[in-house]
């Protein structure tokens, strides 16, 4: 994207990688920083929503601290297993677990991730019970899950599709409420018998608290305009992803509606990263 974006704004868009902590460091990097326009963030689910319920103490507060720019990605997530495991369908992968409570192991890229929690909500939904497996990451998960170390993982569609189109793990049901445009052989959680179930992993753009409205609208506008370029849409699908631009309004919406959705969820798993 900073490249197109470059473009349009007309100068270069640097980008300054600051792993960590869940993406606490470069929250609170942005929130600190001049509210200019020339520091902004590329946060995702847990920067903007989550974190709120997993650290009892964050450096930032994603609704005070930052301004929404704009949503700018969300990717699908899909619940597969190992070919071993004698089950094609969602509710017969229910019936088995429920019949081998606490036996069979899942995986996800980490504790507190979109993809744990999606599976922590699963099981609220059915009263499944599993043991989970947390990674460094979804690539190691998968490796396991081929291997048969794991019966089941969550995963996200990049990571997956190859070993999809190999046979080497077999989907299930996908989490959003619409099937995955790359995916749409797989039906989704409400389809397969799990009513209301929607949960993504998903970005967003946010510059730092007070930063004017008109650069919010520039850099809004510059997003929206990049997710228009065909190079731009290609590379987010090869990834899994779907463009999904937004005013800063539905932005702050859905920030606050998905902290409330998971906070419960963390609450009732008893999940804590501190």
């Amino acid at each position: 994207m900073a490249p197109v974006m470059g473009e349009i704004l007309g100068q270069s868009v640097v980008i300054d990688n600051r792993p960590g902590a869940s993406s606490i460091i470069g929250a609170t990097a942005v929130a600190r920083a001049p509210a200019d326009g020339y520091t902004f963030l590329l946060g995702d689910m847990g920067t903007y929503s989550t974190n709120r319920s997993l650290f009892k103490k964050l450096s930032y507060d994603s609704f005070t601290d930052l301004a929404p720019i704009t949503l700018t990605a969300r990717f699908g997530l899909m619940l597969v297993v190992h070919p071993s495991l004698p089950v094609k369908t969602l509710q017969e992968f229910i019936a088995l677990a429920k019949s081998r409570p606490d036996t069979l192991s899942y995986g996800t890229p980490g504790t507190g991730t979109p993809h744990h929690l999606a599976m922590e909500m699963l099981m609220r939904r059915t009263g499944i019970k599993l043991t989970h497996v947390p990674y460094k990451g979804g690539g190691p998960a998968m490796q396991d899950l081929v291997g048969g170390q794991i019966s089941v993982l969550m995963s996200d569609l990049a990571t997956a599709s190859q070993f999809i189109k190999t046979d080497k793990v077999r989907p299930i049901a996908s989490t959003g409420a619409a099937r995955l445009q790359l995916a749409p052989q797989v039906p989704t959680m409400a389809e397969s018998g799990v009513s209301g179930f929607d949960a993504w992993a998903w970005q967003g753009f946010a510059a730092p608290a007070g930063t004017p409205e008109r650069i919010i609208a520039a850099l809004n506008e510059a997003y929206a305009k990049a997710a228009t370029h065909a190079s731009v849409k290609q590379r987010l699908a090869d990834l899994g992803g779907e463009l999904i631009p937004s005013s800063p309004q539905e932005m702050n919406t859905h920030m606050r509606r998905e902290a409330k959705v998971w906070a419960q969820i963390v609450q009732e798993s008893g999940i804590s990263l501190d």
